[in-house]
């Protein structure tokens, strides 16, 4: 069943138009990987998709139940964020703070949640470290630790990997497979890593202005523009 469904959507910023028409459909357990040359409106996409940025044109429609404030988030880390002083606890716990509503307090379930999502990433030995202190790859843990307090349904992952040390991305990389396959929950990432967008991904978007592919990742390794950017290369050496 369709989560998201983009209807010819255009977006821009600073008065000019970077990507337009876009259509497409995500269901639920997909996992897309939205690829393509800088400034070709990717990150534009996700907070359009977020409801942070309204389209230029178009429309973003959710179904299948699915809410803004039910997606889980995970943004291109600034330098200022990674030196937050906060505690691993306190940045997962805030992932609950949309199920909170107006009660000033988090509940015993959702501290059950944060406990059980640091524990599912293998951070549970963290929680009470300060979140500045960890390695790149330890707080991107973190962060996706905190965006599944706020999701069942779908995650958005924004270039998840960069700056991290090739083992670190790998193991990210890894675990949002997992919790794709196992828990069956969307993904949507932008990256530029075309190998790691064809190795992992069941759909693959790759916009440059306008959409040159949509569809599944077998189809996009066979089209021309998949060939030219080494898709079928990829392919074969993880077959």
């Amino acid at each position: 069943m369709s989560q998201l469904i983009c209807k010819n959507v255009a977006l821009g910023y600073e008065g000019r138009i970077v990507a337009e028409q876009l259509n497409f459909e995500v269901n639920s357990g997909d996992y897309l990987c939205i690829v393509g040359e800088n400034g070709t409106g990717k990150s534009t996409l996700m907070k359009a998709l977020l409801h942070l940025k309204a389209p230029s044109s178009g429309e973003i429609l959710m179904g299948d139940g699915l809410k803004a404030a039910e997606i889980g988030y995970l943004p291109q880390q600034t330098v200022v964020q990674k030196d937050f002083p906060a505690s691993v606890w306190e940045i997962v716990l805030s992932g609950c703070l949309n199920r909170c509503g107006l009660r000033p307090f988090y509940s015993r379930e959702e501290k059950q949640l944060a406990r059980n999502n640091l524990k599912r990433l293998g951070i549970a030995d963290l929680a009470k470290r300060c979140y500045r202190e960890l390695s790149g790859g330890q707080q991107q843990r973190v962060l996706l630790a905190r965006a599944l307090c706020a999701t069942k349904k779908m995650l958005l992952l924004d270039e998840p990997v960069t700056g991290l040390d090739p083992k670190a991305a790998l193991d990210l990389y890894e675990l949002i497979e997992q919790l794709n396959r196992e828990d069956g929950i969307t993904v949507i990432m932008v990256s530029h890593d075309i190998g790691a967008a064809v190795k992992y991904a069941s759909h693959i978007l790759h916009i440059n202005r306008t959409p040159v592919f949509i569809g599944r990742k077998e189809d996009y390794v066979l089209s021309g523009i998949g060939f030219s950017t080494g898709g079928r290369k990829e392919v074969a050496a993880h077959e």
